[in-house]
């Protein structure tokens, strides 16, 4: 394992041996929204309707490494949010799959759309609604606060938390297990 800068320091990988790995091949994140991308609070308005969510700029920023890197980002959630849509627009992500009940079937659609096979892709997911759509994937990953159930789960456990940096964590992750991620510090560092 390369040693690189970082300003995120991941788990060791003494502790999730097979996350290098996996990492080293994901050529798509797919992403849960709620717990993965905030913190898990809704803030419901006066007028009963979802009110605010609060995003992680380092997250943002990760997802927008990985597509610099040709590794697209997809967002499967089971609510509807026009927060949602404007962070996903902002950040360029173009598949993005609001108010799913059955996330394992958006994924394959999503997959197929896109040529790959389920072992092509990261999930990460942070409770129940998402061991359907993790159950095949390559790498599966989950933020530190996530349920224990999935914790026991998937292939890398994140020392952040949901909407505190986690999916940056994986982003610096798979770029590093890709040899991009020096590159990339190098550019930024110009």
């Amino acid at each position: 394992m390369p040693n690189a800068f970082s300003t995120h320091v991941t788990n060791p990988s003494t502790e999730y041996p097979q996350a290098w790995e996996r990492a080293s091949k994901v050529k798509l994140l797919v992403l849960d929204v709620d717990g993965v991308l905030t913190n898990g609070q809704v803030w419901i308005g006066a007028d009963g309707k979802e009110a605010l969510k609060a995003f992680d700029i380092q997250d943002g920023l990760g997802i927008k490494l990985l597509e610099q890197s040709g590794i697209p980002t997809a967002i499967i959630t089971g609510r509807h949010s026009k927060m949602v849509s404007a962070r996903c627009e902002e950040l360029g992500i173009k598949q993005v799959h609001m108010g799913v009940e059955n996330k394992a079937l958006a994924l394959d659609q999503i997959l197929k759309s896109m040529g790959m096979t389920p072992k092509d892709c990261a999930v990460m997911g942070d409770d129940w609604p998402d061991l359907a759509m993790m159950k095949s994937a390559g790498f599966r990953v989950c933020p530190a606060q996530a349920h224990e159930s999935v914790k026991e789960y998937v292939h890398f456990v994140t020392t952040r938390a949901g909407g505190n940096s986690a999916v940056r964590e994986v982003c610096d992750l798979i770029l590093k297990a890709q040899n991009r991620y020096e590159e990339l510090l190098n550019k930024a560092c110009q």
